[in-house]
């Protein structure tokens, strides 16, 4: 009977041939699961006045590369440039926007997308990994991301064993992964879920530009839940990983499949790299950081109550404590 570690099965479940990611899933009602991008403009927005803020700092300068990671369709760089282009039009002379993303189709459907909504006034940069980009890193990048850490293949722990995945869709504690288990006893879990690969993506983003910042947000918390937090999204219902009669077999590479985000793992990772965190907030705390609020204001002094309202009740999902507000979380990480 062949047996396989249980992060790569994850990774073909999410990234194989006939992987979740790669039948580019729809994202909102009429997939799986919402995300804050396809729940407000005012998530990208409320990015793109943060970044306006760091240049007028001087923290970056006005030639910086704006490169989202995980973009789907772009969305979110989009409303980001929608949003440089109401608050601080001169930007977009000056910066540069790009995407990582490896799927040839997925990045046309991007330039797609932006050639629909754009025309020749932006023109976008592919990198067709974060790994490649240091045979030429940039001089500097402002990196974005949403909802791409819980997508890291992880292995799971449980007293001292890793989990393996028979042909059958069954999960057995047989395996004996050392880096799962050496990190699962640096934070003192005994059951959980260990994320691969965190370590070599920030060493490979450390590479890809001289100078960097990287503003990324996702479910989680600092420090880990002691016990399985991965699960299944379907239709917006969600399925424990573990939850009795349910046919991993059936949902495999047809669901979303995620666990939360350690952020003490994910620091210390971009901490090896040579990352500083300047920020660890809360979503709803960090959007309110951001401008989230003076942006509302803006709506309502230009476009009226009617139209504040309206962006004030999507906002609301982006920041309500018992939603969003503080189940997500965002860290911002700086190399100088």
């Amino acid at each position: 009977m062949a047996l396989e570690p249980f992060n790569d099965y994850m990774h073909a479940w999410l990234y194989g041939e006939r992987g979740y990611y790669t039948t580019f899933a729809p994202i909102g009602k009429a997939g799986d699961f919402y995300t804050a991008v396809s729940t407000s403009k005012f998530f990208g927005g409320s990015i793109a006045r943060y970044l306006i803020r760091r240049i007028d700092e001087g923290a970056l300068s006005e030639h910086t590369c704006v490169c989202e990671i995980g973009a789907h369709k772009g969305y979110m760089l989009a409303d980001m440039i929608e949003f440089i282009y109401t608050l601080r039009p001169a930007l977009l002379e000056t910066l540069s926007f790009g995407i990582v993303e490896r799927k040839a189709d997925v990045a046309q459907a991007q330039r797609d997308y932006f050639r629909d909504a754009f025309g020749d006034a932006v023109k976008l940069l592919h990198f067709d990994s974060i790994e490649s980009m240091g045979e030429a890193p940039l001089a500097e990048a402002f990196f974005v991301a949403n909802e791409i850490f819980d997508a890291f293949p992880c292995a799971l722990v449980y007293e001292g064993k890793t989990a393996l995945v028979d042909e059958a869709h069954h999960i057995l504690f047989e395996g004996d992964d050392s880096y799962a288990l050496e990190m699962a006893h640096r934070y003192g879990r005994t059951k959980g879920e260990v994320a691969i690969g965190y370590e070599a993506f920030a060493s490979a983003m450390a590479r890809a530009a001289h100078k960097s910042e990287f503003v990324t947000f996702d479910y989680g918390d600092i420090t880990p839940r002691y016990d399985f937090s991965i699960r299944l999204y379907a239709a917006h219902k969600v399925h424990p990983l573990f939850e009795e009669g349910l046919d991993l077999g059936a949902h495999f590479g047809r669901s979303d499949i995620t666990y939360d985000v350690h952020f003490d793992h994910l620091i210390e990772a971009y901490r090896e790299a040579g990352f500083g965190t300047r920020l660890y907030a809360t979503q709803l705390k960090a959007l309110v950081e951001f401008g989230l609020l003076e942006l509302l204001q803006m709506v309502l002094d230009n476009a009226g109550f009617d139209a504040y309202t309206l962006a004030l009740t999507k906002v609301k999902t982006l920041i309500d404590p018992a939603i969003m507000g503080e189940r997500f979380k965002m860290v911002h990480f700086i190399k100088e």
